[in-house]
């Protein structure tokens, strides 16, 4: 007669003690037996422990499932793998992992495993990637480079065990053309996905452009069968190209992808109206592509990353293509003053032609709005506030291009004529552009762009500027929306007029007297 073997009892979180003891202890079969309660404890059906498990405090889960990642055989490895990926997606979680007192073991573990081109290879990426989304981790991360207690610190480029030379070996080790599905083509894809995060940052960016990681990536594209239309999202293609996209942001990655001919791979994606034309649009501006390449007289170039960038204000973003945060304002800004530079190389300096496609009063008004943001915030006693504070870089790049639009922002009506608007206009937004110049923390570019398209503006004023008026129409009526201050840039340098009775528009006048007097007086 057999005898049933009892159900075993699901594990619960006052079990960890005694199985974190175990896998320190153990090995082999025991050790794994408690490396799987302890995934059990952390699967899809208990997503509510993963917090706790790694936050509370009460238990350092961490430093043993790093452990097992240096196991040679059997199910322990996987099942470590299983459980980091699932604890490192809580954000609350990627900050203790990434940058707590167990970060060294567990970046380190999952590099090793990577290193050894383990069948856990994908896993470890993956759980990687997810940690890089916390972007304050990103530096450490890739700084990643292992050197015996003894020994001092080794350049992350100097050590063919640090983690970016790691992912290089990945990538230039890998098949011309993976099999889709593989071990090997899921190592190489999560790869392009974690290099993705890592490469958001200049001093990631300049680490990646001395590798020949950018050389990959570009090839990931250039040998793909599928057309762009079919790249699904988080496929090695989206990756590849989002690579690109984040490398051409900075001098040194972009001098790499330039002599890998990125432009040439990616121009073609531009014509898709989707997602990937997006970005290749944003990439090969970034990389310094000439008018000329850009579609149908960049029209949709224009369109899609001015509205690109309004969403991005807007903290909203585009059904079927992108959520708010997939895009930063510093990307699509540094796009659309490339552009900028683009269009007005293709006009020579004289006359609109290009610059006008861009120069469209929402998207001047935008980049006043963004400038003048970061003025509000620098300055201590303004009153206002906007809903997105911009970053410096992002105010930066919309004064360049501020500069580079001036034809066409300042194109005189026909037939010439006057106007107190377009007066208005340029007095109050030059005076916000010497503003944002006299910053402390603005940069030389920034303030040399700033004060040429003030004197410009400033110099404008005799004759009605159609665009201008327009886009300083927006742009007030932003600020009223917000309740900003809206004499926040009035300035009285066109002197102050007086009649009989005191200085108009200058100074409040007291109260009449009883006789009905007037109260100002000149004296």
């Amino acid at each position: 007669m057999s005898v049933e073997k009892a159900p075993t009892k699901p594990p619960q979180l006052d079990d960890i003690p005694d199985l974190v003891a175990t896998m320190m202890e153990e090995t082999g079969e025991k050790s794994a037996a408690a490396t799987k309660r302890i995934y059990e404890l952390c699967d899809v059906g208990h997503k509510q422990n993963r917090v706790p498990m790694v936050c509370s405090g009460k238990w350092d889960v961490l430093t043993p499932l790093a452990k097992c990642l240096h196991q040679e055989s059997g199910d322990g490895r996987h099942l470590a793998c299983l459980a980091l990926n699932n604890l490192s997606i809580p954000t609350e979680n990627k900050r203790v992992m990434a940058l707590g007192p167990a970060s060294k073991d567990v970046i380190g573990g999952l590099c090793k495993v990577i290193a050894e081109d383990k069948q856990e290879s994908y896993l470890c990426c993956i759980c990687l990637m997810n940690l890089s989304f916390l972007e304050a981790s990103i530096t450490t991360i890739l700084q990643h480079s292992p050197a015996e207690e003894d020994e001092a610190l080794i350049d992350p480029l100097e050590n063919p065990n640090s983690l970016i030379r790691v992912l290089e070996n990945l990538l230039t080790n890998s098949p011309a053309v993976p099999k889709s599905g593989s071990g090997k083509s899921e190592g190489i894809r999560w790869a392009c996905g974690l290099i993705k995060n890592l490469a958001k940052s200049e001093e990631n960016a300049a680490l990646f452009g001395k590798t020949e990681i950018p050389r990959c990536v570009v090839e990931n594209i250039r040998s793909t069968t599928a057309p762009p239309s079919r790249w699904t999202s988080n496929s090695l293609e989206d990756f590849s190209l989002f690579v690109v996209l984040n490398l051409a942001q900075w001098p040194e990655s972009k001098i790499a992808l330039t002599r890998a001919g990125a432009v040439d791979v990616i121009r073609p994606i531009m014509s898709e109206g989707d997602l990937q034309g997006l970005k290749a649009t944003m990439a090969c501006a970034l990389l310094g592509a000439p008018w000329s390449d850009f579609p149908d007289g960049a029209q949709p170039a224009s369109k899609s990353t001015t509205e690109l960038m309004t969403n991005i204000v807007e903290k909203k973003g585009k059904d079927g293509q992108y959520a708010y945060g997939v895009f930063k304002l510093y990307t699509a800004t540094k796009a659309y003053s490339d552009l900028s530079k683009a269009a007005a190389a293709a006009d020579s300096g004289d006359g609109e032609t290009n610059t006008k496609t861009l120069a469209v009063p929402s998207a001047v008004a935008l980049c006043f709005q963004v400038v003048s943001d970061l003025v509000l915030a620098a300055i201590d006693d303004a009153e206002g506030s906007s809903k997105y504070v911009p970053d410096v870089k992002s105010a930066e790049h919309c004064v360049v291009a501020i500069e580079q639009l001036i034809p066409a922002i300042l194109q005189a009506s026909d037939p010439p004529r006057k106007s107190v608007q377009s007066e208005k206009a340029s007095s109050e937004i030059s005076q916000m552009l010497r503003t944002y110049a006299d910053l402390s923390g603005t940069s030389n570019v920034g303030r040399t762009s700033a004060n040429n398209a003030a004197e410009k503006i400033k110099g404008s004023a005799s004759t009605a500027r159609p665009v201008l008026e327009i886009s300083h129409d927006l742009w007030t009526q932003y600020r009223k929306r917000e309740g900003q201050p809206l004499d926040q840039f009035i300035t009285n340098d066109r002197g102050v007029e007086v009649d009989e009775s005191g200085p108009l528009d200058f100074m409040p006048c007291c109260a009449p007297s009883k006789d009905g007097s007037g109260g100002c007086v000149i004296s």
